[in-house]
């Protein structure tokens, strides 16, 4: 199942410099295969779609989705196979430099100087970008009290805890001031707290007219900051819309989450049996039920745990979720490798 966008076919309108509504990344079929003949892998399948000026755009999908070969391409990091792109206005193929010049990258992998203090690395990658000398300085203060380290801007980066490096790292892929900056798993490893303070961050650089295009794992983190959302699986685009359009496409009801020590396969043959249930999954010792009206239907499914001898250890009641909506369209969860998504995955079969 591919769900189209409402913007998709905006990819015939021109651009027009400072207009927010407009696209400033536009990608029209991109393919990418890695090596030849019987052993070639697909990382991208003709994608296309396009990125409105100001929005956070989020990329969502398991690993080995295409996310990540996705941003070097649109970063000029590797070339496409196939298709073509505008970011910023620029042919991602005639006009990689000039891409360069209105980008910010900050990618998984951490690239701070961990020898340097906080401002030599916004001073050097402010030389690498040929930021106005005479302007640095008073860009670097800035980009130091917006990550909240005014106060260790002489500090050795080595002695930064996790989440000050990735605030560093993202003003620094902002100091020349962008228009589209690219984050690649922007809060993989950090705490809870310092992933609210780097959610914090990307929030004001957007408020700035920045367009951020983020790849993330994390359900929460998409639906907190993201304006719309691209679901890639198996280097297809399966899914794009914004986030209240996406999760009208699982059909209603609620989620119903129940914990076992073991769960056997004949509880999930009895239950789908059930007149009220309309599907369930199980994901390690979790079963999933989606049904109408969850909170009426618990006492029937209690006595069914119970007359099977089968102790519930954990039950809760939700709406579904991103990552519902995923398994809905793919038939597998995130923690699954990335394949060809399932062609049976639009039956409804799972929440």
């Amino acid at each position: 199942m591919t769900v189209e966008s409402e913007c998709d076919g905006s990819a015939d309108r021109p651009e027009v410099d400072g207009d927010r509504g407009l696209d400033v990344v536009r990608i029209e079929h991109l393919s990418r295969v890695f090596g030849h003949g019987p052993g070639a892998v697909t990382a991208l399948d003709d994608v296309s779609f396009s990125i409105r000026r100001g929005e956070i755009f989020g990329l969502l999908g398991p690993n080995g989705a295409g996310k990540s070969t996705l941003i070097r391409i649109l970063t000029t990091l590797l070339a496409p196979t196939a298709g073509t792109a505008l970011v910023g206005g620029f042919d991602l193929a005639r006009e990689p430099e000039r891409i360069r010049s209105v980008i910010g990258v900050c990618p998984q992998a951490g690239t701070l100087d961990l020898e340097l203090s906080a401002w030599d690395n916004l001073a050097f990658f402010g030389h690498l970008v040929d930021y106005p000398a005479d302007e640095l300085a008073e860009r670097i203060q800035e980009l130091l009290a917006s990550a909240g380290l005014e106060d260790r801007a002489k500090s050795r980066v080595g002695t930064f805890s996790g989440g000050m490096r990735r605030r560093l790292e993202i003003v620094r892929a902002f100091i020349h001031r962008p228009q589209v900056i690219f984050l690649d798993e922007p809060t993989i490893g950090l705490d809870p707290e310092a992933r609210h303070e780097v959610w914090e961050q990307i929030e004001r650089l957007n408020a700035e007219e920045t367009t951020v295009v983020l790849t993330t794992h994390y359900m929460d983190e998409a639906e907190h900051l993201c304006d719309r959302i691209a679901f890639i699986d198996g280097g297809r685009l399966i899914a794009l819309d914004t986030i209240e359009n996406l999760l009208g496409l699982v059909p209603s009801g609620d989620v119903i989450e129940v914990g076992f020590e073991e769960v056997p396969g004949e509880m999930l043959e009895r239950l789908r049996a059930h007149p009220r249930v309309e599907a369930v999954q199980l994901r390690d010792r979790t079963l999933l039920i989606r049904a109408a009206d969850g909170a009426r239907l618990v006492p029937a499914l209690l006595q069914v745990f119970e007359e099977g001898n089968h102790p519930v250890t954990s039950l809760s009641i939700r709406s579904p979720s991103l990552e519902d909506l995923f398994i809905y369209l793919t038939g597998r969860g995130f923690g699954a490798r990335t394949g060809t998504p399932s062609r049976g995955a639009d039956t409804g079969r799972g929440p």
